[in-house]
């Protein structure tokens, strides 16, 4: 069964002609009496009496509400894909990580706005992994994250690297490790620390790097939002790894210390002295979507804005 069968079959039900059908549907009559004729030999009944007036048969009748739905769906939905293709969506999600939200997209924001009035942005602060999550699910259309291979390696996704940023040390300014420039991973361990949460990118890389070096990493306390990383950091010996751009108003504070890390995890199986690594710890983050996405014209807007605006305005 054909949509363009039951839109035949339609026009002759409600015009009862075969004639003033095929005017309807702009097609011969001829092909409108091979569309009908198909119909009933697939449905192994008779749909109308052939005569001077195409009236219905007693299948013809039950079949026709069903077809006047068939109809209407496929109408409506044919109707809501053009205004896809059109960029008529009625709003686009993102979810982002907790510092791009609060330091780099309002000027993204801003000019989408601009340009897509009359689409409703919404915007989603989450870790990193919970928001690849929700990518995956279809719950949002793209998701501005530190990269995890493991959760976008499929050839659905489309990842676009941004930028690399350096994560460094929050600490109290009278911490002992405050009187150091540069400290190492080997002067962190006897800390205890303040996390991300499960499901943030943060905590993951910065525990596979302490397995990597094969130093111990004392979570003492799990978090999610800068302002908390800062409040329990300055009233204690704790210390924090966090993203430049979520500490960067803290070295203003007069009650807190931010210090770089210069080392990297030893290479090819070779164990190089901690205090002998000096390479910048760093995560990369990065624009996600999905190929079918990129195909719509507000999102391939907006992944075009933050695209340009992040990638040209951030150099570490």
């Amino acid at each position: 069964m054909r949509i363009d069968q039951l839109q035949a079959f339609l026009a002759v039900a409600e015009t009862g002609s075969f004639q003033q059908a095929a005017q309807r549907c702009r097609v011969t009559q001829s092909t409108v009496s091979r569309q009908v004729q198909a119909l009933e030999t697939e449905l192994g009944l008779p749909l109308f009496h052939r005569s001077n007036h195409s009236k219905l048969t007693i299948a013809g009748e039950r079949l026709l509400r069903y077809a006047k739905k068939i109809a209407q769906d496929w109408h409506n939905a044919t109707q809501e894909l053009q205004e896809l293709r059109e960029g008529k969506q009625p709003e686009l999600c993102v979810a982002a990580i907790h510092s791009v939200c609060a330091y780099h997209l309002p000027p993204v924001l801003q000019k989408f706005c601009a340009d897509y009035p009359q689409v409703q942005l919404r915007v989603t602060a989450l870790g990193s992994d919970r928001a690849l999550k929700v990518l995956k699910d279809g719950l949002v259309d793209m998701a501005i994250v530190m990269h995890n291979r493991y959760l976008t390696n499929n050839n659905e996704m489309v990842v676009e690297s941004l930028f690399d940023e350096p994560i460094e040390v929050l600490m109290a300014a009278d911490h002992p490790l405050a009187e150091f420039p540069l400290v190492t991973w080997a002067d962190l361990a006897p800390f205890p620390q303040v996390v991300f949460k499960h499901g943030y990118g943060m905590q993951r890389i910065i525990q596979e790097q302490f397995s990597q070096l094969g130093v111990s990493l004392h979570a003492a306390l799990e978090l999610n939002t800068p302002d908390a990383f800062r409040g329990v950091v300055r009233q204690s010996k704790m210390i924090a790894l966090l993203p430049r751009s979520a500490i960067i108003d803290s070295e203003k504070d007069p009650t807190l210390a931010v210090r770089s890390i210069a080392t990297t995890p030893p290479r090819h199986g070779v164990a190089t002295p901690l205090e002998n690594r000096p390479v910048t710890f760093s995560r990369q983050v990065v624009l996600v979507t999905t190929s079918d996405r990129l195909q719509i014209p507000p999102i391939q807007h907006f992944y075009q804005l933050v695209k340009q605006h992040l990638s040209a305005t951030l150099k570490y």
